[in-house]
């Protein structure tokens, strides 16, 4: 144990003190923020000013029904205006009728204007003209909206399970393929940091000499814990802080944003006016909180260290008998990438059936089931599901760290000879 406890202090030490880690670990954080905070400072500064808008209308039937109750938009009724005079008086833009028998308007514009103007615009006409049609029809705007309020709140349904517990198969794939993705994607990048470790390694002959002091399943052990140690410990530190950075981003956000939202949150007619997007946000955030987290996280912890243990000992194999041929080691990790790609296929094509059999094999069958299983945590898979896929993945684990160890002792030591599949399984067994 001493033996292999030395091993991973090599590992972490020599990983965490180098510049390439110290410089991912802290310039990635603050690239992502000031990235996110760019292009909120832009989004702010490109926002559109208000626009004056002529407004061509001989008979009058728009002039008493626009009002100039949006910051955005300006109408300015006036008949002299036309499409040559309209920028010399200083208008953004020109609306003026093409076709009288279809209700044809046309927006002149002295340079291409933005969707969200040309929207503003459109939405601003067909809402006064569909309130002047109420108005003619005798029919309160008001009870109208009234009614689809309530008529939208009326019904509801709920999808519980045996537990009594309300189930959202929206929030239970979000959970699902987000913590899947995630841990896809973690256990490529750290497979192949282990990878290139040993590879380094042969390349400097260094391994000539501990594989001569320790046992291989000791080495082999002590290097994957060592350098998933390191990549845990980056994981965490880009978690704190990208949190740090965020937090003391929001203090230099321009006054407009925090000045909208209290305005949103201070008027009750814009409260009111959206009751139903707020009464759906509530029902998402009842559905979020009614899920298992601690279930959730504590398999999330489980799957994403014991997928990456159990694939780095083969990545670490491959690192042993490859040489410095990059192609060479893609042709080796070709049959390691193909089940965790499958799993993820799995789990995109199944996750809204989550008990089928694809989806139960493929939670249980430790090459998979990192991926997989995440998918069925949302939905309380059966006790024993969870308890054998878990006993068969540390089971996993270390049957290919043991396989790793033979195959690193005799592929270490090997230099100019291309290795198979096939000669990596005999060394496997060998004696």
């Amino acid at each position: 144990m001493n033996k292999i406890w030395l091993i991973i202090k090599r590992e972490y030490v020599t990983r965490v003190r180098n510049k390439t880690f110290l410089l991912s670990t802290f310039l990635l954080p603050i690239m992502i923020v000031l990235f996110i905070a760019g292009s909120i400072f832009l989004s702010v500064k490109s926002e559109e000013k208000s626009k004056r808008i002529a407004f061509a209308d001989p008979s009058e039937f728009f002039k008493p029904l626009l009002k100039n109750d949006s910051s955005k938009l300006n109408f300015v009724f006036d008949i002299t205006i036309d499409t040559v005079n309209y920028t010399q008086k200083g208008f953004d833009g020109f609306v003026y009728l093409d076709d009288s028998a279809n209700h044809h308007y046309v927006l002149r514009t002295p340079k291409a204007a933005s969707m969200s103007t040309i929207n503003s615009i459109e939405n601003k006409l067909n809402e006064a003209y569909q309130n002047y049609q109420l108005q003619q029809s005798g029919i309160d705007k008001a009870y109208l909206d009234s009614i689809r309020k309530a008529s939208s709140r009326y019904f509801s349904v709920d999808n519980k399970g045996d537990d009594d517990k309300i189930v959202n198969a929206g929030v239970n794939y979000a959970v699902g393929f987000g913590s899947g993705i995630l841990i896809y994607i973690t256990m490529f990048i750290f497979g192949a940091m282990v990878m290139r470790g040993v590879m380094e390694e042969k390349t400097n002959r260094i391994a000539e000499v501990m594989v001569s002091s320790v046992k291989p399943f000791q080495l082999m052990l002590g290097k994957i814990l060592g350098i998933g140690a390191v990549g845990l410990t980056q994981l965490l530190l880009w978690i704190i802080l990208m949190s740090a950075l965020s937090l003391a981003a929001t203090a230099f956000l321009p006054s407009d944003i925090m000045s909208q939202v209290q305005e949103i949150q201070s008027n009750p007619a814009i409260v009111n006016n959206n009751a139903a997007q707020f009464n759906e946000a509530a029902k998402l955030m009842a559905n979020v909180s009614s899920l298992n987290w601690p279930l959730i996280i504590g398999c999330f912890i489980f799957y994403f260290i014991g997928g990456y243990l159990f694939y780095s000992s083969l990545f670490a194999a491959v690192g042993s008998v490859v040489n410095e041929d990059p192609q060479e080691a893609q042709s080796l990790m070709l049959p390691i990438m193909m089940p965790i790609i499958f799993g993820f296929i799995i789990l995109s094509s199944n996750l809204n059936t989550p008990d089928n059999d694809a989806m139960f094999w493929g939670s249980i069958i430790p090459f998979t089931s990192p991926i997989v299983m995440m998918g069925r945590i949302s939905t309380s898979p059966p006790w024993w599901h969870l308890a054998l896929s878990m006993a068969l993945l540390i089971g996993g684990f270390l049957f290919t760290t043991w396989m790793a160890g033979k195959i690193y002792r005799t592929g270490i030591l090997m230099y100019g000879k291309k290795a198979s599949w096939k000669e990596m399984l005999k060394w496997t067994f060998r004696k």
